[in-house]
């Protein structure tokens, strides 16, 4: 990349440019073989072939040349503001990229994110400070629910999460540990498969009625239609009923069960490793028990929670507005883990503003997670739909 290259790649955005990929552009696609392939197949002259070229590049972790590109699709955009993706989206998505490759924001683009969306330029510069050694606790007040700009699961919340876990004292945890609980994650452990589970499934679910100190309770899909009429009523089934996959299924009435009865959820497919592990479940003080991955994505493969936490109450919330709302939005987004992130965002940005949970909860991550849990292999786990294959 020349020097001039790298001054153009600020000011790229703007309409001076062609509608098309400049050299410098072109430089940048060249960096990463799929996107390269992508762009030999598709060209770059259309703004959705622009952004899934700027979406691949930023997906494999090459920030710079992402920003980069998202600029050229910025060119692209359409003026017609009802048209995906929106202008504020691309902005947004090219400076958050700059950030990522330790770059100054251009100005002019910041200028124009405020002009375009001001919780979006909120959220790129409370990023910006955050990641930059600023206070973190301003940090999160200036971004402020802009989450909410989004929907449920995308990076933001990620981000949210990840600065807020770094404020001193943690702000999901309001309660005094002096003061006696009068509940506790009951001592109950929930799994489900559809139907026709295959040798590994039914040996991994005796595994676990085994297992002393803890009840366990299975699901199918015949018993989940009737327990979600009989406790939550015809809406409930019907929603089920219409999951498109049953890991999509499995992610709807996780949620109802373990905000109905409290206890600890685990999927069908992974194990409880040892009896550390079962000594984590029984002693635990928390009212919640959630594990990240080293992204800051939270686990619903395994959790643990009281009956009707606030937290997995706003979980369901988000759940039906995205049932309803988003019935095409990928499974991860829709109703696994980013409803829990989700939850998390509010509940976090509740308590900046005084508003406590009320709840303890306790967040630790994916180190956490690999001592207690283990995945079992299964032949099933290479074959995935695309709502699932996408991040």
């Amino acid at each position: 990349m020349t020097e001039e290259a790298d001054t153009f790649i600020f000011k790229n955005t703007l309409d001076i440019f062609p509608p098309e990929p400049m050299p410098f552009e072109v430089e940048c696609i060249k960096k990463d073989e799929q996107a390269l392939g992508y762009f030999h197949q598709h060209g770059g002259t259309v703004l959705e072939h622009a952004f899934t070229i700027a979406n691949i590049l930023h997906r494999n972790k090459k920030p710079f040349e992402a920003a980069c590109v998202y600029g050229l699709a910025f060119r692209l955009r359409s003026m017609n503001n009802d048209q995906y993706p929106l202008p504020e989206s691309l902005m947004q998505v090219r400076l958050l990229c700059f950030l990522k490759s330790g770059q100054n924001l251009p100005e002019d683009d910041v200028h124009k994110l405020r002009e375009l969306s001001i919780p979006l330029a909120n959220y790129i510069e409370g990023v910006s400070w955050a990641w930059r050694g600023g206070d973190k606790k301003t940090s999160l007040i200036h971004i402020g629910n802009s989450f909410e700009e989004f929907v449920s699961g995308e990076e933001i919340d990620w981000l949210y999460l990840e600065i807020a876990k770094n404020i001193q004292p943690n702000l999901l945890n309001s309660l005094d540990n002096e003061v006696e609980k009068k509940t506790v994650i009951p001592k109950k452990l929930f799994m489900y498969w559809d139907k026709n589970p295959p040798e590994e499934i039914v040996e991994n679910i005796e595994f676990h009625k085994k297992i002393n100190g803890i009840s366990i309770e299975i699901f199918n899909y015949e018993k989940s239609c009737e327990w979600l009429y009989h406790y939550y009523g015809v809406e409930s089934r019907e929603l089920f009923i219409s999951m498109r996959h049953p890991a999509e299924a499995a992610d709807f009435l996780r949620v109802h069960v373990t905000n109905l009865y409290g206890g600890w959820w685990l999927d069908a497919d992974a194990r409880i490793r040892n009896e550390d592990g079962l000594k984590f479940m029984v002693n635990q003080k928390n009212d919640v028990v959630i594990f990240l991955t080293d992204n800051y994505v939270t686990h619903n493969d395994y959790y643990g929670t009281i009956a009707n936490s606030k937290i997995m109450g706003e979980c369901l919330r988000i759940l039906y507005n995205n049932c309803y709302k988003r019935h095409h939005l990928y499974i991860a987004y829709k109703t696994g883990p980013g409803i829990f992130n989700r939850s998390l965002s509010r509940a976090i940005h509740r308590s900046l503003n005084g508003i406590q949970n009320g709840e303890s909860i306790g967040i630790y991550d994916q180190n956490k997670f690999n001592e207690i849990i283990e995945q079992i292999d299964a032949p099933y786990k290479g074959i995935l739909p695309l709502w699932q294959a996408v991040s």
